[in-house]
């Protein structure tokens, strides 16, 4: 609890390794209302909470445990010296140590990434955001979105086609298959064309088996693509419209429509476009973007 309190009490930190959004993390990329202080206080607060139901308390090394506490041992005389020592080992710990939800700078206003280790970022979220689902309760203020980001890459379209090739094959390589659609959204990044990475991609989900098929009104699959000036968030989720969007404020809503859907078993903001793809010669795809 101490760790998330003084996370939370630093929305904007020092830039340097490790603490900036970068190819090859994962996390979860969310989306507030002008107040990362808070949001970043909130989403320690609400990860933290199913993360413990889910994968039980973090577990910290003996090292961790030992810079964390005090043994007491030392003379009165040399009680400012050791303490000046202890407070250097803790921050050279804590820079180099992986905890479960580490904030890091996503390079976007109004975006907050934090940053997982050892868990499926994927798994997670749906779990929150079907139980809000269910219950109806209201647990945030400030967090929008939450979205799960379980690959990055360079926003390059080389490295794009390059990466997704394999990315997508957990869910759309022959023999596996379902509908789906795209979402793009692009931040502080002007050297991509919208219109072409939803053709490449589409394309690559055609071609890994020619029986995946657009839905843009109940797809089994959202392919979401989030740029932040030169990484590409890259995630394949679950109920993306039943659960309005992966909108936390909107979820909890209720409406007559869920009654007819359920979710799976194991939202930004409403305008948005379609834009047509070309990605193969069986099938013309049609593919959704939203603008926030």
């Amino acid at each position: 609890k101490g760790h998330f309190a003084a996370g939370a009490g630093r929305a904007k930190r020092p830039r340097g390794a490790g603490r900036q959004l970068e190819a090859g993390m994962r996390g979860i990329l969310i989306t507030c209302n002008m107040n990362e202080r808070k949001c970043v206080g909130e989403a320690y607060s609400l990860l933290g909470e199913y993360g413990d139901l889910l994968y039980g308390p973090e577990q910290f090394s003996d090292h961790e445990e030992r810079l964390s506490g005090s043994d007491g041992e030392e003379d009165e005389d040399d009680v400012e010296a050791a303490l000046k020592k202890e407070v250097g080992q803790i921050r050279a710990s804590t820079e180099q140590k992986m905890r479960r939800f580490q904030s890091v700078e996503s390079g976007a206003n109004n975006v907050v990434f934090i940053r997982t280790q050892g868990i499926e970022p994927e798994n997670l979220v749906h779990h929150i955001l079907k139980d809000m689902h269910t219950t109806k309760k209201k647990k945030t203020r400030v967090i929008l979105r939450m979205l799960p980001i379980s690959g990055t890459c360079k926003a390059f379209m080389e490295d794009m086609k390059k990466y997704t090739e394999t990315f997508f094959e957990p869910w759309f390589k022959a023999p596996n298959k379902g509908t789906f659609q795209i979402v793009y959204k692009a931040r502080n990044n002007s050297h991509m064309s919208r219109e072409e990475v939803i053709k490449e991609l589409a394309g690559i989900v055609g071609s890994l088996n020619p029986e995946n098929k657009v839905d843009l009104n109940n797809p089994q699959y959202t392919v979401v693509v989030e740029i932040i000036k030169t990484i590409c968030c890259l995630s394949v989720v679950r109920d993306y419209v039943l659960f309005r969007k992966y909108n936390l404020q909107e979820v909890v809503k209720s409406n007559k429509e869920d009654t007819q859907q359920n979710p799976s078993s194991l939202t930004e903001e409403p305008n948005s476009q379609i834009v047509k793809a070309e990605t193969n010669e069986k099938s013309s795809k049609e593919v959704k973007e939203e603008n926030k």
